[in-house]
């Protein structure tokens, strides 16, 4: 697989535009965890393997254990995710899925018993965060593999 072109350059102003977001999302109080495994999700669903490289390997530089990670795919089934964070993978899948009914109140409510309103906008921007990142990379057919965590102090 061949990189189509790279965003980046050719519109820096794009990048700058998606860090903003992130840095939203990252100074937005969710647990680092959590926003990985939410990026994580979305991005097996969107078939996006450059972000399931980077991602996997972040949430496993964070300590993330190999046992949830491998097991994301089937959360619902699993034991090893706790309540919230079922209510914010069931949400991320919502999302992510739109076009699928959208999030019925059931899940709303079902995310607002663990997370308050301001929470709840901060798993939504960081469920868009990562699909926007997601169609970036798809659409230009960025190539998995060289990504490397930044080491954490």
């Amino acid at each position: 697989m061949e990189m189509r072109l790279n965003y980046m350059k050719v519109q820096p102003d794009s990048l700058q535009t998606l860090l903003k977001l992130e840095g939203y999302v990252n100074k937005s109080g969710l647990e680092a965890k959590l926003i990985e495994l939410i990026k994580l999700r979305a991005s097996q669903l969107n078939g996006c393997a450059y972000c399931l490289d980077m991602h996997t390997k972040d949430a496993r530089a964070m300590g993330e254990t190999e046992q949830r990670l491998y097991l994301l795919n089937a959360w619902r089934e699993a034991p090893f995710y706790t309540e919230a964070e079922r209510a914010a993978l069931a949400l991320t899948e919502a999302v992510t899925k739109i076009s699928d009914g959208g999030v019925s109140q059931e899940l709303y409510e079902q995310v607002r018993e663990y997370y308050d309103e301001a929470e709840y906008v901060d798993l939504i921007m960081a469920i868009n965060a990562i699909n926007c990142w997601n169609r970036m990379a798809i659409s230009t057919a960025m190539v998995p593999g060289d990504y490397q965590p930044a080491v954490r102090k």
